[in-house]
């Protein structure tokens, strides 16, 4: 028995100094903030540390966007994720991780101001997001694309919004990952603003029926949730 306690208090110790396998363990708030204190000190400690720079950037963006109830505090938090990925984008200029998260965070911070104020970020999102894409149109699985998709979506067509392009972007990012239940959800939600509501229902059933992500489980658990409510209302 006494040797079981201390195998166990070991682990706990190593995960506790792990912000990998604390950011695994994401939805528990306490895990998640514990991995944001130790990438964000390793950042402090040395300005291009690359790795912690982009997983700082990521983990704010989830923060930023399931965490806080106070709209102050999910500002607050993504503007600091924005901060997170000019670092990585500095550190590392050719890779895209720093230009995919300084989007995510700025997509997360428009939504937060609203349609009026949050329109001031679509140039900065979309030149972020042009720029990881023209490094890697593969990373995350066509993530650049499917931003992309999603940008075209959101923004009014007068600022440049474009369903057709929305929708170009989004089978483009299936080509990497067909099985992707947030491009699929999203490729759905583009599909019904175009009025082709079968071929939306069509892609809302395979994003239920996709296996979850490992990496990505608790996003994929929200999305089937959203994609689950939206085919209720898709006749």
């Amino acid at each position: 028995m006494a040797l079981g306690g201390r195998i166990t208090r070991l682990h706990a110790q190593t995960v506790q100094g792990d912000p990998d396998e604390l950011y695994r363990d994401r939805e528990q708030s306490a895990s998640a903030l514990a991995a944001e204190r130790i990438w964000n000190e390793r950042l402090a400690a040395d300005a291009r540390d690359f790795a912690s720079a982009w997983k700082l950037a990521r983990l704010r963006y989830w923060l930023g966007t399931n965490g806080p109830a106070s709209t102050d505090e999910k500002k607050r938090i993504l503007e600091r994720g924005i901060e997170a990925a000019r670092a990585a984008a500095v550190a590392m200029p050719g890779a895209p991780d720093g230009y995919f998260w300084m989007a995510a965070n700025m997509g997360a911070l428009a939504d937060a101001h609203g349609l009026r104020q949050g329109m001031k970020y679509r140039s900065p999102i979309r030149e972020a997001l042009e720029t990881a894409l023209r490094i890697d149109p593969a990373f995350l699985d066509g993530s650049p694309d499917r931003a992309l998709g999603r940008w075209y979506y959101k923004v009014p067509r007068f600022f440049g919004g474009d369903l057709r392009k929305s929708e170009q972007h989004l089978r483009k990012a299936l080509t990497y990952k067909a099985d992707s239940v947030i491009s699929l959800l999203f490729l759905a939600e583009t599909l019904i603003e175009l009025d082709r509501k079968t071929e939306a229902r069509t892609a809302l059933e395979a994003a239920l029926a996709a296996p979850d992500d490992p990496e990505w489980t608790p996003e994929d658990t929200r999305f089937k949730g959203q994609a689950r409510q939206l085919l209720t209302t898709v006749r």
